[in-house]
C-alpha cells in the first residue's frame, strides 16, 4: 500500500503544526507499533505529556492526541500506537515508513506531569495497553526519581505479546547511562494479562483489592499517606482505577490543583 503521507507531504500546513520526518518504525504485533520522528528544535514538553499528531486525509489535517514515549531530554520523539482497522487515523498511520512526513502540533499538554502530584514516598503508574506510553517517558526522566523514593509501574494487556514494547523499554533502562542506576534501585514492575494464560491473569484493580500487588512487589498497601498515582488506559480502566483509589482515601488532582492521583483522558481513535 502506498503511504498516504507521501502523497500529502507538500501541502501547506497550519501555523500550529510542523512537518516532521519519520525516522524509524517497529511493528510489535499485528495490532501495535511504535515509531520515532524528528523533533523540532523549539519543541518543548514535560515527560508524560501528549501532543497532537497526524497526517493529511483528503487534503485536511487529521490529528489525534499521542503521548510521547521518549523522555523530555531526547533529541527525537517516539510514539506508541494501536492499529485500529477502520480508525480514521491509525488505519493510515500504521503504514508509515522512514522518510515519510507526519504533522506534529507545536504545543504539548496533559495531566500526567509530576507537578500535578503532591509530595510522597511512592509513585504508582497504572497502565493498560498503549496507556503505557506516557510512563515510558516518565521512567526515563531523572526528575521522577528525584521526587519519589519508589516508582511502581503496572502494565495490563489482553495478550502476552502486547507486553513486548514495555518490556523492551525496561530492558534498555538497565544500561541507560542517565537513569539506569536510579531505576535499578527504585523502579518496580508488575504486569498481567486478561485474555491469555500467563503468570498473572486479571485486571490490575483485582490485584490491588486482594493485595496481591503489594505482596508481590514487597510494598505496603496503597494509602493516602505514602502513595501518589497516575492512570492511563482505556476509559473503563481509568474509571475503575479512580474509584479504587478514591475508596483507599486518595483524591484526584490536576496541574492547577495538585493532589494524590491524576488521570489522562486523551485517546486516539
Amino acid at each position: 500500500m502506498k503511504s498516504p503521507v507521501l502523497t500529502n507531504q507538500d501541502k501547506p500546513i497550519p501555523a500550529s503544526l510542523t512537518h516532521e520526518t519519520v525516522l524509524s518504525v517497529h511493528h510489535w504485533t499485528d495490532k501495535l507499533f511504535s515509531f520515532r520522528i524528528s523533533r523540532p528544535q523549539a519543541f518543548r514538553f514535560r515527560s508524560g505529556e501528549f501532543v497532537m499528531l497526524g497526517l493529511f486525509a483528503e487534503g485536511v489535517p487529521l490529528l489525534r492526541a499521542y503521548s510521547m514515549t521518549s523522555p523530555s531530554w531526547d533529541d527525537t520523539l517516539e510514539f506508541y500506537s494501536i492499529k485500529v482497522p477502520h480508525g480514521p487515523l491509525t488505519s493510515q498511520l500504521q503504514h508509515i515508513k522512514p522518510g515519510d512526513k507526519l504533522l506534529l502540533g507545536k504545543k504539548a499538554t496533559g495531566t500526567l506531569s509530576l507537578d500535578s502530584l503532591t509530595p510522597s514516598k511512592s509513585l504508582y503508574l497504572f497502565s493498560t495497553g498503549t496507556g503505557f506510553a506516557p510512563f515510558a517517558s516518565l521512567i526515563r526522566d531523572p526528575e521522577t526519581y528525584d521526587k519519589f523514593e519508589r516508582v511502581i509501574l503496572t502494565h495490563t494487556c489482553r495478550a502476552v505479546d502486547e507486553l513486548a514494547f514495555g518490556k523492551s523499554i525496561l530492558t534498555a533502562l538497565k544500561t541507560d547511562p542517565l537513569v539506569g542506576e536510579l531505576t535499578n534501585n527504585c523502579l518496580l514492575y508488575f504486569d498481567s494479562v486478561t485474555q491469555e494464560p500467563y503468570r498473572r491473569v486479571g485486571r490490575i484493580t483485582k490485584f490491588i483489592e486482594n493485595e496481591t500487588l503489594s505482596n508481590i512487589i514487597g510494598q505496603p498497601p496503597i494509602s493516602q499517606n505514602s502513595t501518589r498515582a497516575m492512570i492511563c488506559g482505556s476509559i473503563e480502566m481509568t474509571q475503575d482505577m479512580s474509584t479504587v483509589l478514591k475508596k483507599l482515601g486518595l483524591s484526584a488532582g490536576s496541574a492547577a490543583k495538585p493532589a494524590d492521583f491524576v488521570v489522562e483522558r486523551a485517546f486516539v481513535d
